[in-house]
């Protein structure tokens, strides 16, 4: 484990070295107390989802962690709930609307599922103001081509309000992940901004490819490129000059808090890939605040 001081030392300096303001991560995690209780108890019991030991790193009260992010210079993140089954997305969606409005650098974070309602209320949420929904293919079990998701596609297409979408089969594979069921919603709704969460991983090049074909879909680097993902899904290494000219479109993602190593890792793991100061730069800072803004 890793001195919280020296945690913080590490991130800063890294940030300091780039003449980074600050850090915008789009792929955090808040939720009410007791689904993020039992979201860290399915990773203690390495429930079915999980596959193997994932010790969580920041546990904490809201204000514990919302204090860890600020000490590390994250001046904006997102808070994604994301609904597992019917019913769920509007408890999480009232939650997470006030938790916005409580803290000024959090993105306001919506959630779906296939549900006949979800059209209405997603609908209602992007004229509310709401900046990014999330959407988790694996946890959820559904197929994101159901007819009952089409009306939430497409506004979410018309309002360009981005979704990140975790499609790919890690950590465990699901029926419906992999590039392929949500290849096919994005060539129903060509314009959606999608955000591809830990860079579609394993399936890397099939995520990348859909990327390179349908300009609003971005990348997150959400455990992609660590020790703790190389270890069972290494970023295929001749992929790199191809996601490399895809710089605009990639966004810093972390999963804080639900990662089993300290927070400045993913950042020494992108600068690893050796793609640049100014591919730093862009991922880390300036293709986020052009996507979402500041608000301070």
């Amino acid at each position: 484990m890793i001195d919280p001081a020296d945690d913080v030392a590490h991130v800063r300096a890294w940030v300091d070295a780039l003449g980074l303001p600050g850090l915008f991560d789009a792929h955090v995690h808040f939720m009410p107390a007791a689904i993020m209780d039992r979201v860290w108890a399915h990773f203690d019991e390495r429930g079915p989802l999980i596959g193997r030991p994932w010790p969580i790193r920041y546990r904490g009260s809201d204000d514990e962690r919302l204090a860890t992010l600020r000490s590390f210079g994250v001046r904006r993140f997102s808070a994604l709930p994301y609904a597992h089954k019917p019913g769920v997305a509007d408890f999480l969606n009232g939650w997470a609307r006030d938790f916005a409005e409580r803290h000024d650098e959090v993105l306001w974070s919506a959630t779906f599922y296939p549900e006949p309602s979800a059209g209405s209320y997603v609908e209602g949420l992007i004229e509310d103001g709401a900046e990014i929904f999330k959407v988790h293919v694996q946890v959820g079990d559904f197929d994101p081509r159901d007819a009952l998701l089409d009306p939430v596609w497409a506004a979410l297409a018309d309002s360009e309000t981005p979704v990140v979408v975790h499609a790919g089969s890690g950590p465990v594979a699901g029926r419906h992940t992999g590039a392929g069921p949500i290849g096919e919603v994005l060539s129903r709704h060509p314009r959606l901004p999608m955000v591809v969460a830990h860079m579609g991983a394993p399936e890397y090049a099939d995520f990348l490819v859909l990327a390179e074909k349908y300009e609003r879909v971005r990348l997150d680097t959400t455990m992609a490129f660590t020790d703790f993902f190389d270890a069972e899904a290494p970023y295929p290494a001749d992929l790199l000059p191809r996601l490399h000219d895809l710089e605009p479109r990639v966004l810093l993602g972390s999963d804080f808090p639900n990662i089993p190593y300290s927070y400045a890792h993913q950042l020494e793991a992108l600068e690893r890939l050796g793609l640049g100061d100014d591919w730093l730069r862009s991922v880390c800072w300036q293709n986020a605040v052009e996507l979402f803004g500041l608000r301070r």
